[in-house]
């Protein structure tokens, strides 16, 4: 069972589909990654603006991004242990952390790639996840290389292709 908590930061963002579709590639990837813990994931949809201020404030970058992830655990990637996660202390789920998911660039990037506002968002998602679940695209290329095939497999198990 997963718990997929969507809020948004200000009123009026627009795509009200996209918690179900974040909810689907949360899901997807957990699947994938052999994950069938109780997991809690948090996503925060936002803005350029919203994901700038944070981008800032947490990496010292100023500029805004498409999406940002907050792991809550240091994971090793492919070796999810439940028993080395913080745990929600009523139910016991794994708490995997927070990501933040810019609307407006989802918006962009789907046009710029031409597959569109939910293909996009659920790219991002599953982009987000792994990095939730301990993969890194920036220390290695090895590394590089590892999650975004990762990411291919999640993508192609939900019919979508990047």
């Amino acid at each position: 069972m997963t718990e997929v908590y969507v809020s948004r930061e200000k009123k009026n963002l627009g795509h009200p589909q996209c918690a179900g579709l974040i909810r689907k590639a949360v899901e997807k990837t957990l699947e994938a990654e052999g994950i069938t813990d109780h997991c809690i994931v948090s996503v925060l949809l936002t803005d350029d603006e919203g994901i700038r201020k944070a981008n800032r404030e947490f990496r010292q970058i100023d500029r805004a991004t498409d999406v940002l992830s907050f792991p809550l655990n240091e994971l090793t990637p492919g070796e999810f242990r439940a028993e080395d996660c913080e745990r929600e202390l009523s139910t016991g789920a794994v708490l995997l952390g927070d990501m933040m998911l810019n609307l407006h660039r989802c918006e962009e990037q789907g046009e710029e790639y031409g597959h569109g506002f939910n293909h996009e968002i659920q790219y991002l998602a599953v982009h987000s996840m792994l990095h939730l679940l301990g993969y890194d695209h920036e220390r290695s290329e090895a590394e590089e290389k590892e999650m975004f095939g990762k990411q291919e497999i999640v993508l192609e198990a939900m019919g979508l292709e990047r």
